[in-house]
C-alpha cells in the first residue's frame, strides 16, 4: 500500500515521507536530544539524586523511624505496622501513575507534583512530632508515613522513566553511583551528626523531628535542581492513553511475554519479604545492648557510609557487565551480614554487619531500578516500572507487620532466619532463571 501523502506538504512541494522514514527521522533526533542535553541532564539528575537521596535515607534507613515509632508506641507491632504503611502506598500508586505518564510526551510535571507531595509528608512527620503528644501523635505519624509512602510509589514511576529517557543506558550506573556516594556520605555525616547532637540532647524539643526537616531541606533543594536543568526531550512513539482498569488487565500479558522478565519480578518479591527484618535490625541490637543516641548514630554512619562507597563499586560493575551480577553480589552479602549481626554481638562486629546490610541493601537497590529500564519495549516503561514498583511493595506491604508480630511472639531470631531464607531463594532464581536483559537484547539484534 501507497504511503498517504500530506496535502500540506504536497501543496508546499515537498516529496512524501514514508512512515517508516520518518519513525526513523523522529528515532535519530530522539536521540540527537539525548546526547546534546546529556552534561545538562546528567547534572540536574546528579543533584537531584544526591540530595534527594541524602533527605530520603535519613528517613529511610532502618534506624531513625523504626527507634522513633517504638519510643513513641512501645510495640515491635506498631513498628511493622508504621513500615506497613509506607510501602502499602506504594501498592496502586506505580500502576495509577504508570497509566497516567505512558501517553505523555513530557513527564516531567507530574515527577515535580509527586516528589513534592512526598517532601511535604516528610515535613508533616516533623510537625507532628512537635505539636502532638501520645495516641495523636502516633495516628498522625502512621498517617504521614503512609502519605509519604504513597507519593514515594508514584514518583518511583515517574523518575525512573524520566532517567530512562534523558540519560543513556551506557552512563546510568555511573551516574547512579557518583550521586548514591556523595548522597550517602552527606546523609552519612548528617546521620552522625542527627545522632549525638539533635536526638541526644533532643534538640528543639524533638530531635526526632528536627532530623526530618533537615531531610525536607535537602530532599526539595534536590528537586528543585532537577527542575532548573532537566530538560527533556519527547520520544518519537508513547502508547496510546488507556483506561486504568485496562492497563490492569494488560499487566499479566507484560509479564507473560518475557520469562526472563517474571523470574526477574519473583527475585524482586523474595528480596522485598527479606526486608521483613529491616525495621529490627536496630532494635536486635538496642536487646542486646544499651542503644545510646552516640550508637544510633555510629550505626546509621555505618549503613550509610557503607552506602556511599559501595555504590562507586556498584555502578561500575553494572555498566561494564550488566546489572544482574550486581544484584546476585548484593544478595550474598545481604545474607553474609544478617549471619553476621545474629551470632556475633561485640561492638566492631555489629559495625561491620551494619556496613555490611548498607552496602547489601544499596546495591540491591541499584540493580532492581536500572535492570527494569533494560526490558522489553521503551513504550511498555512507565507500566513495566510500575508492574515492578507495585509487586515489591505488595511483600513490602505484608513483611514489616508480619516481621512485629513475628519479633513479639517469637523473638527476633525467626525474623531474621525467615529473611535469609527468602534472600537464599531469591539469589538461586536470580542465578538459574534471569538473564542478563542487556546481553539478551544485544544477541537479539
Amino acid at each position: 500500500m501507497d504511503a498517504k501523502i500530506d496535502p500540506i506538504a504536497e501543496i508546499a512541494g515537498e516529496a512524501p515521507v514514508a512512515p517508516e522514514t520518518d519513525l526513523a527521522t523522529r528515532e535519530a533526533a530522539y536521540e540527537k536530544f539525548v546526547w546534546d542535553n546529556l552534561k545538562r541532564n546528567y547534572l540536574g539528575n546528579y543533584l537531584h539524586g544526591m540530595l534527594g537521596m541524602t533527605g530520603f535515607r535519613l528517613v529511610n534507613a532502618p534506624t531513625f523511624l523504626p527507634a522513633y515509632i517504638h519510643m513513641i508506641s512501645g510495640s515491635n507491632l506498631i513498628v511493622g505496622l508504621a513500615l506497613a504503611l509506607q510501602q502499602f502506598g506504594g501498592v496502586l500508586a506505580p500502576l495509577f501513575a504508570g497509566s497516567q505518564v505512558e501517553h505523555r510526551k513530557k513527564v516531567l510535571p507530574a515527577a515535580m507534583w509527586m516528589g513534592g507531595l512526598g517532601r511535604v509528608a516528610i515535613l508533616c512527620m516533623a510537625l507532628a512530632g512537635w505539636f502532638l503528644k501520645g495516641q495523636s501523635l502516633l495516628v498522625a505519624m502512621l498517617f504521614f508515613i503512609g502519605m509519604f509512602g504513597l507519593f514515594m510509589g508514584a514518583q518511583r514511576v515517574v523518575f525512573g522513566l524520566l532517567i530512562a529517557k534523558v540519560i543513556p543506558i551506557s552512563r546510568r550506573g555511573r551516574l547512579q553511583a557518583w550521586r548514591n556516594a556523595t548522597g550517602g556520605l552527606i546523609a552519612a555525616v548528617l546521620a552522625w551528626v542527627a545522632g549525638k547532637y539533635f536526638i541526644g540532647p533532643n534538640l528543639f524539643g524533638n530531635g526526632y523531628s528536627t532530623t526530618f526537616v533537615f531531610a525536607f531541606v535537602l530532599t526539595s533543594l534536590g528537586l528543585s535542581a532537577l527542575q532548573i536543568l532537566l530538560r527533556e526531550p519527547e520520544p518519537p512513539t508513547t502508547r496510546p492513553q488507556a483506561r486504568f482498569r485496562d492497563r490492569l488487565r494488560d499487566a499479566p500479558t507484560l509479564i507473560a511475554q518475557d520469562r526472563s522478565y517474571a523470574c526477574f519480578l519473583l527475585v524482586q518479591m523474595l528480596a522485598t519479604s527479606a526486608k521483613i527484618a529491616t525495621p529490627f535490625y536496630i532494635l536486635y541490637v538496642g536487646h542486646q545492648t544499651q542503644l545510646t543516641g552516640g550508637l544510633l548514630g555510629n550505626l546509621t554512619l555505618a549503613f550509610l557510609g557503607a552506602d556511599t562507597l559501595s555504590n562507586l563499586v556498584w555502578g561500575n560493575l553494572g555498566d561494564r557487565t550488566g546489572f544482574r551480577l550486581v544484584l546476585l553480589f548484593s544478595i550474598g552479602l545481604w545474607i553474609a551480614a544478617t549471619v553476621l549481626l545474629m551470632e556475633i554481638h561485640v561492638g566492631p562486629a555489629i559495625f561491620v554487619s551494619f556496613f555490611g546490610l548498607g552496602a547489601a541493601q544499596a546495591g540491591y537497590m541499584m540493580a532492581a531500578q536500572t535492570m527494569i529500564l533494560e526490558f522489553g519495549h521503551r513504550d511498555d516503561l512507565p507500566m513495566r516500572i510500575a508492574v515492578s514498583a507495585t509487586a515489591e511493595s505488595i511483600t513490602a506491604t505484608a513483611g514489616p507487620l508480619i516481621g512485629g508480630w513475628m519479633a513479639d511472639l517469637f523473638g527476633y531470631g525467626v525474623v531474621f532466619g525467615a529473611s535469609i531464607g527468602m534472600l537464599t531463594a531469591g539469589f538461586l532464581l536470580l542465578l538459574t532463571a534471569v538473564k542478563e536483559p542487556r546481553t539478551a537484547r544485544l544477541a537479539a539484534l
